[in-house]
């Protein structure tokens, strides 16, 4: 069993409490950095017909900006001095801010142009992008603050990465909630009474769902998936007011951030402030984003994180286009209603994840780990080719599962191991800038992303794919769409092996490391 426990193995571990409130924070940043990435597909390109090559630019600029704004915040919070810490207090306007502002994506007007649609998206996102860097960056800054025990920081982000997958579950809702038909021919007026009947509806959905589990009755269970949330299916010919839906969904998810934030305010403490954090000298935003660059154990991880990154940024919208255009035949309705199936059973795959992995990592190196994961994910995009299929459509649903069982392992290692990396700076240069870290790491998963939702988009334009055509796509286009699904993953993991093969930090290495740190500085 790895440990690195120090001379302070008595010190205070971090309380399961405290472990699921820093998750609840994770809806925050899935919501802030994720949703908006995959449903504007449905929103702008299915619904309004905006340009895919438009939407991918309007993205990635948006991408550009946050990369400038994740280094001044993470900076900034670095050298906050308040009696409420550095992180907390952005931790709560960034939410405030969030959650206020994310219904006004979508509040542009019907029938605009190519062009009004594109600058709408960039403004908009871009302004918004800047509140959730705000609390991105404190957020998981403080997460390498929590605790400064090897082994504790696999279960913190176990917690956070199990947490993370049930938050997922309102990104891939997010199509048929406003897809469903309670919103046919639906007006304003009309809102309070189809909210009422969708959540009514749900919850005697859950209560059927864990009833049959709790019972054993797994058919049942599998069955209830038909009609996830009691949300019902058409044949995609209705008319849905998508913008009305659209708006309520941003306005409820807007309304849940502000509650998560108010809750990690007031819920969490900072470890290191008053030790360490309080009097520590301040520094310039240059040379603390060099400092943190220059240390080599951070360039593996961050290497490792841009392939991975590169390579699964565009599984949500190639996934979603697979399912709606070739298992569902066009069908968007139907389509949207699988995405959210193979949302609920990520969420579950997800869940028990990190419980899985963590297990794994209780007994081998972290590094060990990760690779195990990396090569279960591609066995996993490999099998992608055949489990999205027509024939047996409820295949691809074990399909996103799989995928979200690598992705939460491999964010819970990651997360684990840049605290890591975070105490390897503190002891070469006698300083803590989890900000500064958070910025950078945040800076190059940005730049994956960048590339590849606009290589999404002119993707999707190059294999001759038309929203118009509906489910009469060219053999050609459903091909290339599906080979990229599953080509483009595989080839992001496999770098990222390489990278990761070379990361320094063992077990052994850390516990020097926190030896070292507390007898320079004392015990957090």
């Amino acid at each position: 069993m790895p440990s690195a426990t120090g001379s302070n193995a008595n010190s205070a571990p971090v309380s399961t409490r405290s472990k699921i409130i820093y998750g609840l924070g994770s809806g925050n940043d899935m919501w802030g950095n994720w949703f908006y990435v995959s449903f504007v597909w449905l929103f702008f390109n299915q619904y309004l017909g905006m340009s895919p090559s438009l939407i991918s630019t309007a993205l990635s600029l948006r991408l550009l900006w946050d990369a400038i704004t994740d280094p001044v915040f993470g900076w900034w919070s670095d050298n906050t001095r308040t009696r409420f810490g550095r992180r907390r207090p952005f931790i709560l306007i960034g939410s405030i801010l969030s959650g206020l502002f994310l219904p006004v994506l979508f509040m542009v007007e019907v029938g605009a142009s190519n062009m009004e649609y594109f600058w709408w998206m960039l403004l908009t996102s871009i302004i918004f992008m800047t509140f959730v860097s705000c609390f991105n960056m404190p957020y998981n800054s403080l997460g390498a603050e929590l605790s400064p025990d090897y082994s504790e920081r696999n279960s913190i982000f176990k917690y956070k990465g199990s947490i993370q997958k049930v938050m997922e579950v309102a990104s891939f809702g997010a199509g048929a909630f406003v897809t469903a038909l309670n919103w046919e021919n639906a007006t304003a007026s009309d809102v309070p009474q189809i909210i009422g009947n969708i959540f009514s509806t749900a919850a005697a959905w859950v209560s059927g769902l864990f009833a049959s589990l709790f019972t054993l009755d797994f058919a049942a269970a599998w069955a209830a998936l038909e009609t996830p949330f009691g949300l019902q299916t058409g044949d995609g010919t209705e008319e849905i007011n998508i913008v009305l839906s659209a708006r309520v969904y941003a306005t409820l998810l807007g309304a849940a951030m502000i509650a998560i934030g108010l809750i990690l305010f007031f819920g969490l403490k900072e470890r290191y402030y008053e030790t360490v954090n309080k009097h520590q000298a301040k520094t310039k935003i240059i040379s603390s984003i060099w400092g943190a660059l220059r240390c080599r154990p951070f360039r593996v991880q961050l290497s490792m994180g841009l392939a991975y990154s590169l390579g699964l940024s565009m599984v949500g919208t190639l996934g979603f286009y697979t399912t709606v255009y070739f298992v569902s035949g066009g069908n968007r309705t139907e389509g949207n209603l699988f995405n959210l199936k193979m949302g609920i059973v990520g969420m579950l795959f997800g869940f028990i994840g990190p419980m899985i992995w963590g297990l794994l990592a209780s007994k081998l190196d972290k590094k060990i780990v990760i690779l195990i994961i990396q090569f279960f994910g591609i066995a996993v995009f490999v099998a992608t080719w055949w489990l999205y299929t027509p024939e047996v459509k409820m295949l691809q649903v074990l399909a996103t599962g799989f995928i979200a069982l690598t992705q939460a392992g491999f964010w819970m290692m990651y997360g684990s191991i840049g605290a890591d990396v975070i105490d390897y700076d503190e002891l070469e240069n006698g300083v803590r800038r989890e900000g500064a870290f958070s910025a950078c790491g945040s800076y190059i998963m940005k730049i994956g992303m960048i590339l590849g939702t606009f290589i999404t988009g002119v993707a999707l334009e190059s294999t001759g794919f038309d929203a118009e055509l509906g489910g009469d796509q060219p053999a050609s286009a459903i091909f290339w769409i599906r080979f990229l699904l599953a080509a483009v993953p595989i080839a992001g993991l496999i770098i990222s092996l390489v990278f990761i093969a070379r990361f320094p930090l063992t077990a052994d290495r850390m516990k020097e490391i926190r030896a070292q740190l507390e007898a320079r500085r004392g015990t957090v």
